[in-house]
């Protein structure tokens, strides 16, 4: 496989090169998707409320940056390589500001409740009459067609999750709940859905001119990730109960892994590794249900062949095996996992104290296409003085009056 290491000599700079962003963003699932829009070229300008910012800011926990502000665990995680714009859009001159800067970019989104952004004049239907080749996206919880029962509803990452089914899945019925147990998947699950529909909008304008409206619900989303849940139930299988196959934890001297095994020839492997021929001429190991009714003796099986080896060697030898597992890795285990160094999945967030922050990579790897350096996550309205100058040509003066009024950070 290549890598953006591997093609030093050969760069072809950033896929996205020259396109222009105007977001509109709180919390996780559109700065997750502007984030990689960044990384991949974009030139990305958060708008944010010029007094409490975004959402994300007041998250915790939270560091110092490097100028003494606070900023939270989620708005480090999302906002690297952007600019940052304090305008306050309940504002009528804040409104009148921001479709001033429409026509200067290709991209607007924004990811507030549904509704909010026409109350403020600034929704799709009002842009749109400023510049037909807008691709302007919107993220809600349950999106803004109001045939929906829950258009209404406030939205974050686990109202999704939940309502999708994704908790019931694999749970016992004496097991308790456990929420977000993914991260935020409902987030960062939608934030990928948003980037493939703006690359989608653009190669359709790129073709006919047309701009377009995209309309992400949350829900619509981890329906999609859950997808086994509804599928399951329509074939007659229970999706709470554990599948047909070996998909779990098997505890070690020292340690967890992981194994999968859903094929009998992956079985047959397994059982010849472990010095286990006899269970392939078992009648309790012929069905891909037999092994798990008796996944307990796997598991004992498993414990004493593994002895006192480190669950990376216990892993390295079913994988030589054609067997697929893996250790369970600790936070302390992926900081030092040579493959996440290798790959510049890890970024160093500096801040007041010296200790940094980490935050994930670009996991988008493209040959003649180098990891670009991750600019710190910027200051509330950092930026605001240079994008009203660079795009709108607005005198200094006029920044100031917009400043002393409130309308600008």
């Amino acid at each position: 496989m290549v890598t953006s290491s591997d093609t030093d000599g050969d760069s072809i700079g950033s896929p996205l090169d020259g396109v222009k962003v105007l977001a509109v963003e709180q919390m996780q699932s559109l700065p997750f998707a502007t984030q990689l829009l960044a990384r991949l070229g974009a030139e990305v300008v958060k708008v944010e409320h010029p007094v409490r910012g975004d959402l994300g800011r007041s998250s915790l926990p939270a560091v110092n940056d490097l100028s003494g502000n606070q900023i939270g665990a989620t708005f480090i995680r999302n906002n690297l390589c952007k600019k940052s714009i304090g305008i306050d859009l309940k504002h009528e001159a804040g409104q009148h500001l921001f479709k001033q800067l429409v026509p200067k970019f290709d991209v607007v989104a924004e990811n507030f409740k549904a509704g909010t952004m026409e109350t403020f004049g600034l929704d799709y239907s009002s842009l749109s009459s400023i510049d037909e080749s807008l691709i302007y996206l919107s993220i809600s919880g349950f999106g803004h067609d109001s045939s929906s029962p829950y258009v209404d509803w406030p939205a974050f990452a686990p109202i999704a999750e939940a309502m999708s089914g994704l908790y019931t899945f694999n749970r016992t019925p004496d097991e308790e709940l456990k929420v977000s147990p993914a991260g935020a998947l409902g987030d960062t699950g939608t934030g990928l859905f948003a980037v493939i529909a703006i690359l989608a909008a653009l190669r359709h304008r790129e073709t006919t001119g047309e701009g377009q409206y995209i309309d992400l619900a949350m829900f619509d989303s981890m329906i999609a990730f859950a997808d086994i849940v509804p599928n399951y139930f329509s074939m007659g299988r229970d999706p709470r109960i554990q599948s047909s196959l070996i998909n779990h934890s098997f505890t070690i001297v020292k340690g967890e892994i992981v194994i999968q095994i859903g094929r009998e020839h992956q079985f047959k492997r397994f059982a010849e590794l472990l010095g286990k021929e006899e269970w392939l001429n078992d009648p309790r190991f012929s069905s891909r249900d037999g092994w798990v009714r008796n996944l307990e003796e796997l598991r004992e099986t498993i414990h004493q062949w593994a002895g006192d080896h480190a669950p990376i060697e216990v892993c390295g030898r079913l994988a030589d095996a054609g067997i697929a597992a893996a250790p369970v890795f600790t936070a302390e285990d992926i900081i030092g996992d040579p493959h996440i160094k290798s790959r510049n999945m890890l970024v160093e967030i500096p801040t007041q104290t010296g200790d940094a922050a980490l935050a994930a990579g670009n996991p988008i790897k493209m040959a003649g296409v180098q990891d670009g350096a991750d600019t710190p996550p910027p200051s509330l309205g950092e930026n605001t003085n240079d994008i009203l100058t660079s795009e709108l040509r607005m005198p200094l003066d006029e920044i100031e009056d917009l400043r002393k009024s409130g309308v600008i950070r």
